[in-house]
């Protein structure tokens, strides 16, 4: 391994880096001996060794499973801070994006539909595409202005949500998992959400301490706590709520 990472180095010493990156213990083992991150890592001090101006990666964390690729996007995004190095990173992965990168620009068949930090493509993404890249639920209906300062949504379901947005036809309307809550029973005057979707819950996913609930066409995150003392279940009846005032209105 060693040899590999002092191939573009050009004579320059590479054992101080290979302690850097947490892999001097590995200088004699060979690439099938190694981790995924450990082969990260690897590649990360070869592409280091040339002292370069711009560091340039591509898709650097596609090929880790789940765990793996949360501790070395963690171990990266430290190195990136450390480096102050210019740095373009190429990934199909939001979550990696905002993790790693001051800035986030979403290229689509070449062209740039948005750029900006990865908080204000989440608060105001600029149209369907870049909602749906950051993970939120896209939902497609028909706009008119309502009464006082909401615009009212009717779902191709059939159901009527509102918006702090404007807009008038044909819209997504935007809501993150985060800012949807789920309950089995719904009680309007007990509820400060204009928002209620109610359905059959479709899935539950555990990730760490949250769960990812399906209720009709809208994905929830909610507390493991919150969904065990619901009692949520696949096939079960279930509502979704969330605010007007959350609700992003976006182009389709």
């Amino acid at each position: 391994m060693r040899a590999n990472v002092a191939f573009g180095a050009a004579g320059r010493p590479v054992d101080a880096l290979l302690q850097r990156f947490r892999i001097g213990h590995l200088a004699s083992a060979h690439p099938r001996e190694l981790s995924g991150g450990e082969r990260q890592r690897v590649a990360l001090a070869r592409a280091l060794a040339r002292d370069p101006a711009v560091l340039l990666l591509d898709e650097p964390l596609a090929a880790l499973d789940a765990h793996t690729k949360s501790e070395v996007r963690h171990e990266l995004a430290e190195l990136l801070r450390e480096l102050a190095l210019p740095t373009l990173l190429v990934t199909h992965d939001y979550e990696d994006a905002a993790a790693l990168a001051d800035e986030v620009g979403v290229l689509v068949e070449g062209r740039l539909r948005q750029l900006g930090a990865p908080a204000e493509l989440v608060a105001r993404p600029r149209d369907a595409f870049v909602a749906s890249f950051t993970g939120a639920n896209l939902l497609r209906g028909r706009a008119r202005r309502g009464e006082g300062a909401l615009t009212a949504i009717r779902l191709e379901s059939g159901d009527d949500l509102y918006s702090a947005d404007e807009a008038e036809g044909d819209v997504g309307v935007v809501v993150y998992p985060w800012e949807v809550s789920v309950a089995r029973t719904h009680a309007p005057d007990a509820d400060s959400a204009l928002n209620v979707v109610r359905g059959q819950v479709g899935s539950l996913v555990e990730v760490a301490n949250r769960v990812r609930v399906r209720v009709g066409p809208v994905t929830a995150e909610v507390t493991a706590a919150s969904a065990a003392r619901l009692e949520l279940a696949a096939g079960g009846l279930a509502y979704a709520t969330f605010k007007a005032t959350g609700t992003r209105l976006v182009p389709l």
